[in-house]
C-alpha cells in the first residue's frame, strides 16, 4: 500500500506535536523543520482539525496543539482520516470508477481485506507509540 504525501506529512506533524503536546505549533514551523510547503501543511492541519484531532489558536502564541491525547489516537484513524477520498484502486472510488470489469473481478474482495487488514494492524499502536523524542534544548 502506498500513502500519499498528504497523509505522510499529517503523521510527521502528530509526530512532532505528541512529542511536545503543551507546546502550540504553527504550520511556518513545521514547514520549514520539514522543508515543504506551509500552504499543504495548512490544508493537512484543516483536516486534522475538522477530524478532531488538534485544535488550532489564532494570534499571539498560537498554533496547534492535540485535541486528544496521543495515547488515546489510534494510527489507523489517523490514516482513515488523512486517506478519506483516495481509493486505494479505481473501483474503491465512491461512484466505483470506470471499471471494465466490474461485476466478474475476483481483485476487489480481496485488496478490501488486505486493506482492512492494514490499518487494523495500525489501529493496534498510537500516535504515542510514535511521537518523536523530545528534542534536546541547549
Amino acid at each position: 500500500m502506498r500513502l500519499t504525501s498528504f497523509t505522510d506529512y499529517g503523521l510527521r506533524m502528530l509526530m512532532r506535536m505528541a512529542s511536545d503536546p503543551d507546546r502550540a505549533f504553527s504550520t511556518a514551523e513545521l514547514a520549514e523543520e520539514f522543508r515543504v510547503s506551509r500552504n499543504h501543511l495548512a490544508k493537512i492541519m484543516q483536516r486534522l482539525a475538522r477530524g478532531g484531532l488538534v485544535e488550532t489558536r489564532r494570534g499571539g502564541g498560537g498554533g496547534a496543539v492535540l485535541a486528544v491525547r496521543a495515547e488515546a489516537i489510534p494510527l489507523g484513524a489517523i490514516v482513515r482520516l488523512l486517506e478519506e477520498g483516495q481509493p486505494l484502486v479505481e473501483c474503491f472510488a465512491t461512484d466505483g470508477g470506470d471499471c471494465t470489469i466490474e461485476g466478474s473481478c475476483r481483485l476487489k474482495v480481496r485488496l478490501r481485506r488486505a486493506q482492512a487488514a492494514f490499518l487494523a494492524d495500525l489501529d493496534r499502536s498510537t500516535l504515542a507509540d510514535i511521537a518523536l523524542p523530545c528534542p534536546v534544548s541547549t
